[in-house]
């Protein structure tokens, strides 16, 4: 069961990576970034399986030297999706990495001072439909603009960036403007997104651990995509990449802007609990983690108030001291013995996933 989307998104420019889009009305796309080596082609290749099947749209990594470039390529070779190359200070590597495959460029314009070299790569990505992406930080302020208030600094930097990319012909660019305060994020997204078509990348950087970066990025990234500003995202957590993208997509849901993924609710659990309702809901959110359909799964403690708050779920458990009630589509469907009911359950969620996919395909 999905929730309607009523949120009025702005419309902005379309850009493709790869056969992934950006903006133009596209939905939200979700990202994340290896933190493997790139060297290693083994370890970073299987990370980035793991956010693909774990619902990553689009995949980013480091170039930091010519070998990183070269393994770049192989990498690009046999992953899924359209890798983006995340490039400082040095143009050159740029080039290596659209050598290599690269579908997309991520860089600081700020930290990167040559504008002539700057133009000559714009030139040829405007030439080979490679978009780039421009970061702008506090770390890699354009000097021109230090004094500025910060968040006029921010968006002054970036128009800069962007305007030279356009004269050179360059119009697939997404813009990034990052702070790990959350004030300051939104503050500067809402005058970026008032004056370009740009689509926007949204994120809060250096955002902390898994508890701390999913408050802020869910509190900065949450009102503005609420106001209709931005295009893609990237929760940017201390944790494993693949939490990432856990949280983007659960962040999309909730805001009824993605709906091919499952929506796992469960109660704060109380002294009426009779069974361990945060292994069976984390069960559940593990074997459902890459499933691509709407479903909504219930998982409440007790049969007080479990049976009626699990009616508008696909899926649902009321758990009882010595029998738990399980639902689907609404309506009590068995009661199993509590002691048998994870794996009973879990059964079930496998049956009734395969059931949506054959209709689907």
């Amino acid at each position: 069961m999905s929730t309607a989307n009523t949120i009025e998104r702005r419309l902005t420019r379309r850009v493709c990576v790869g056969n992934v889009p950006i903006g133009g009305g596209a939905p939200v796309t979700v990202q994340s970034m290896l933190n493997t080596r790139t060297v290693d082609v083994e370890g970073s290749v299987r990370q980035a399986t793991e956010l693909v099947e774990a619902g990553c749209d689009l995949v980013r990594l480091a170039v930091p030297d010519e070998e990183s470039a070269t393994a770049f390529g192989e990498i690009a070779r046999r992953t899924r999706l359209p890798l983006i190359a995340d490039i400082h200070y040095s143009c050159r590597l740029a080039h290596l990495a659209i050598d290599n495959g690269a579908k997309k460029i991520r860089m600081n314009p700020g930290n990167m001072h040559n504008r002539e070299e700057l133009k000559e790569l714009a030139r040829r990505m405007a030439g080979e439909g490679i978009p780039v992406r421009v970061g702008v930080n506090g770390g890699s302020l354009d000097p021109a603009f230090a004094g500025q208030d910060e968040c006029d600094a921010l968006v002054n930097s970036a128009l800069d960036s962007v305007e030279l990319f356009e004269s050179c012909g360059l119009r697939d660019i997404v813009v990034a403007i990052k702070a790990s305060d959350v004030r300051t994020m939104v503050s500067a997204n809402r005058k970026l997104s008032a004056v370009t078509d740009c689509p926007l990348h949204l994120g809060v950087t250096e955002a902390g651990t898994l508890r701390t970066g999913l408050v802020k990025s869910s509190a900065a990234l949450g009102i503005l995509l609420s106001e209709g500003i931005g295009d893609t995202l990237r929760i940017s957590l201390s944790a494993p990449p693949v939490e990432e993208v856990h949280a983007g997509k659960t962040l999309l849901r909730c805001l009824g802007l993605r709906s091919d993924c499952v929506d796992v609710v469960a109660c704060p659990t109380c002294a009426r609990t009779e069974i361990d309702v945060a292994a069976l809901a984390a069960a559940v959110e593990r074997a459902t983690a890459s499933v691509r359909v709407p479903l909504k799964i219930a998982v409440m403690g007790c049969p007080l108030n479990g049976i009626g708050e699990g009616k508008d779920a696909d899926l649902g458990v009321a758990g009882g001291r010595e029998k738990s009630v399980i639902m689907r589509d609404g309506k009590i469907y068995e009661t199993v013995s509590s002691e048998l009911l994870m794996p009973h359950f879990m059964m079930l969620v496998d049956d009734y996933i395969a059931e949506l996919l054959s209709k689907k395909a």
